[in-house]
Parts: C-alpha cells; structure tokens; sequence
C-alpha cells in the first residue's frame, strides 16, 4: 500500500482551489465589498473553508521540503553518526508529513454542499430519567471538547437541566469550517453500559440519547415555511445570563406544526434575536427532514418510530464489565473510553467519512 503523502496530491484539486481563493479574496478586496452584507459573509466564509484545506496543505509541502533536506545532508555526511542523525531527522518529517497528508486526504471527503457550513445540535435524552440525563450531560460534554479542539466556536442556544443532575435537551450552534462535515457523523442514537453512579445497589444500566445534526443553510436556499403553520411562545430564558434575561420573556420556543419539530433559544438577549436565531434552526431542520426523506435514512438513524432506545444505536460506549467504544456502522473501535469521552472521537468521525467513499 502506498503512503498517503504518496497519493493525497492526487485527490485535491490544488490549482482550482488556488485561483478560487485568489477570486475571492479579490472580490473581498473591492471597494464596494460591504455594499451587501450577506454577500460579503459568504464570500468571508468561502475564503475560510477553502484556507481550511489550503494552509495544511501548505504545512504538509513545507514538511515535504524539509524531509529533503535532511534526506540531502545524509547522503553528503562523510561520518555514520552525523548521516544516522540525519536520517533519523528525514524518517521524522516523513512521519509527520503521513500524519498530515492522512488528515488531508480525510478534509478531502468533505465535499456535500453543505459540508464546509455551521452546523446546528440538538441533543436529546432517552428514556431512564437521571441516569439518561446524566448521558446526555457526558455527550454534551464530548462534543464540545471535540469541536474546541478543532477550532470550532460552540454557542448554547437552548438548555433544559435534568431534575437531578445533567441535562435533558441541549441545542448548540458550532461554527467553523467544515463543522457539519465532521458532525454529521454523529447523528444518531448513542448508548451508554456502566455501573450507575445513582444505583446505591451498584447495578449495570444502559442509557441512551440522541443528537440530531443539521447543516446551517445558505441564505440562497429556499424553504418555505408559512406562518399559519407555527406556534410561537415566549418564556422567561434561565441560567445565567444576567438581570435583563432572567426577568424578561426573551427566549422564544417555535412549533412547526406540520411536522412536529420544535425549535428554541435564550441565548440571546433580545427576543428579535432569539427568534431569528430559532427561525435559522427550524430551516436547517426542515432542509434536514426533506433530505432524510428523499435519502429514505430516518430508518438508519432513528427507525420508524423514532425511538431514542434499544437496536437502534450508531455507536456504544462500554465502561463496564470492559472498556470500549465501537461504532455500529463502519467497525471502528477503541478500548480508550477515557479520551473518547474527552472529546477523543477523530477516530469514529475519519472511518465515517472514508466508509461514505467506498460507498458511493
């Protein structure tokens, strides 16, 4: 099998992504850039998630440059010690330049048309009361861990606190390049085996929570969604947050009837801005219904009735009688729960994407 670095030139398309960049950042650099707002924000995030791919691709040439180097000075080193030195040093760049090109070549696979956008989750706990809320809290927890690490900026749109301890729903909005292109892997029911720390009997339980993921969608895309057709409540937003939040009906609540999907947020001190905010949600959402219909993939995720519960899991989480993570979907595999859980989840999220490949 040849290396990475030895093929991943062959899977981007440098030279157009190259002068797409250099058009964009010739658009950013007119005169009458700002004169539209939302025009100037989609050509910003263009640059970024073309730079995404560009700039490592860069680190991996650099590295590349400097593996020759070395690779150079052992074969004109006249003494052992100083060409076994230098070798050492070759054999490390070529190292990191896998590492790299391996990272690159899985960037790569992000191309749907809404890979490279934000992306927004709603996590939800199943059935199982403080034990399923304490889950949700663990998977909330990983997440956020993840996308920190990757760069991503993690907004709480909307929280609602179990009765004892964790959490029964959170919505969030990740920013950043590619964000649902790496989420997207994580939708699904998720399922926890452990000795429960709320069973004073020391039982073995298993939880379940599921985390919807949806693309944030581009102005330009068309939804429609008729007024006549939503319940829209007001409520007092919770948590910290601030005099004014806490005493004021701010955080909105919206109810597509139709569908029955509900979108909210208090994130936002204004209640204008909460409900754009929630509008933005309920189109991804809706965006994400249409396309799961014509994919016929609910059944994947979730089953026909949507159950939040056994057989129908993506991925497990075993913390007793062993320890290991596995996916359901591609195979992949870990007994380190402990780093899965910090956030560790690169593993699960590359296979995923290399399994969408193959498949197609």
């Amino acid at each position: 099998m040849r290396p990475a670095w030895t093929t991943c030139g062959a899977i981007f398309d440098l030279d157009g992504r190259r002068a797409k960049l250099e058009d964009l950042q010739r658009q950013a650099s007119a005169p009458d850039f700002w004169t539209s707002q939302s025009r100037a924000k989609d050509v910003i995030a263009q640059t970024n998630a073309l730079k995404a791919i560009l700039d490592p691709w860069s680190d991996a040439e650099r590295t590349l440059g400097d593996a020759r180097v070395y690779m150079e000075l052992a074969e004109a080193e006249s003494g052992e010690a100083e060409r076994q030195a230098a070798l050492v040093e070759t054999e490390g760049q070529m190292n990191a330049l896998g590492k790299l090109c391996e990272d690159l070549e899985v960037r790569a696979l992000l191309g749907g048309r809404f890979d490279a956008n934000n992306c927004f989750l709603d996590l939800h706990a199943g059935a199982g009361g403080t034990e399923s809320c304490d889950w949700a809290d663990m998977l909330f927890r990983m997440f956020k861990r993840f996308a920190e690490r990757n760069g991503f900026e993690v907004e709480v749109l909307d929280a609602q606190v179990g009765e004892e301890a964790g959490i029964k729903s959170v919505s969030m909005l990740v920013r950043g390049p590619y964000a649902y292109g790496y989420f997207k892997s994580e939708r699904g029911v998720h399922r926890l085996v452990r000795i429960s720390p709320f069973d004073s009997n020391k039982r073995r339980h298993t939880s379940f929570a599921a985390l919807d993921v949806a693309a944030e969608i581009d102005e330009d895309v068309e939804i429609e969604i008729n007024e006549k057709d939503l319940r829209i409540d007001t409520y007092r937003a919770g948590g910290a947050g601030g005099q004014h939040v806490n005493k004021t009906d701010s955080a909105i609540r919206i109810v597509h009837n139709p569908t029955g999907i509900v979108v909210a947020c208090q994130a936002e001190r204004s209640q204008h801005a909460n409900r754009d905010k929630a509008m933005r949600m309920l189109k991804a959402r809706l965006y994400e219904l249409e396309m799961d219909k014509k994919r016929k993939e609910m059944e994947q995720f979730y089953g026909e009735k949507g159950e939040i519960a056994w057989g129908r899991q993506i991925r497990s989480y075993v913390l007793q009688p062993y320890q290991m993570v596995k996916d359901h979907r591609t195979e992949a595999e870990t007994s380190r729960v402990d780093l899965v859980l910090d956030g560790d989840i690169k593993l699960f999220i590359d296979a995923f994407l290399r399994q969408g490949r193959s498949t197609k």
